[in-house]
């Protein structure tokens, strides 16, 4: 069982479960659809249909075009109960083994939102995607449009990975990682690429890539198994003694830090 109980401080001296009292003073000139998203109400898409089909009122009109701006001290109501859209958290996980990175899985497998354990109110949701396999770190945020860009390719925000091989590594493969190796989605270039003196069946590896498994992939074209995979940076935020399974929230410089990583494209 996993204890999160001393990562669980409040975020910028609000507790985590603490949202906005049905009025619109925390999210500003949003628009109407995406303000019912960010409260966790439904999906972007679906605030459409629930726009337009009337059954959303702001000031106690009923509003039929989801850009409509919401303002600051506006009432939104949804089928005539207040809705409150949510301050924004963004959670540091250090993602165990054999949890799945869904906030809901059909078959029943452990998620990572389970490692919650109920303590944020807030609907949050995995940015990117660990395989079930791979551990590390592993950000859950309710800030969509951040969300997207974190996980967007061109924006290349910088994965480091801990390595565990099934053999050495051969100088040339080494070689050959750093020219770039194709996969059948595309050539893969890495950042960098460090060899343990001790273990030399254990390398780190930083890549900007977004691919699908790619470090996975990567060995595998080579003719490695990867038998164990750690993510141990993720855009700059490092792990700093936080157990597998345990989560803490962002610091506000760490916020401002992962807003810095997606001000600019890579391609």
């Amino acid at each position: 069982m996993y204890t999160n109980y001393q990562y669980c401080r409040p975020f910028l001296g609000v507790s985590l479960m603490t949202t906005y009292a049905g009025t619109g003073s925390g999210c500003p000139g949003v628009q109407l659809n995406k303000y019912l998203a960010h409260a966790g109400v439904t999906s972007r898409r679906d605030a459409v249909r629930m726009i337009g089909s009337g059954d959303v009122r702001v000031n106690g009109e009923v509003v039929r075009e989801p850009g409509h701006r919401v303002m600051s001290g506006d009432v939104v109501e949804l089928r005539g109960k207040p809705i409150a859209c949510e301050r924004k958290v963004y959670l540091l996980l250090n993602k165990p083994k054999d949890f799945v990175t869904t906030c809901a899985d059909e078959r029943g497998r452990r998620t990572v939102v389970s490692l919650l354990a109920g303590r944020v109110k807030q609907r949050v949701y995995p940015v990117g995607r660990l395989d079930r396999g791979t551990t590390g770190l592993l950000l859950l945020t309710n800030d969509g449009a951040l969300a997207n860009k974190l996980a967007h390719p061109r924006y290349g925000v910088e994965k480091r990975y801990a390595v565990t091989l099934d053999k050495p590594l051969t100088n040339d493969d080494v070689l050959r990682i750093k020219r770039g190796v194709r996969l059948f989605d595309g050539v893969v270039k890495v950042d960098s690429l460090r060899l343990s003196a001790r273990r030399p069946t254990e390398v780190t590896i930083a890549l900007h890539s977004g691919k699908n498994r790619v470090v996975r992939r990567l060995f595998e074209q080579l003719g490695y198994r990867v038998r164990k995979l750690d993510r141990i940076a993720y855009a700059g935020l490092r792990k700093q003694g936080l157990p597998i399974g345990a989560w803490r929230p962002l610091t506000q410089e760490e916020v401002a830090q992962l807003s810095g990583a997606t001000r600019s494209r890579r391609y």
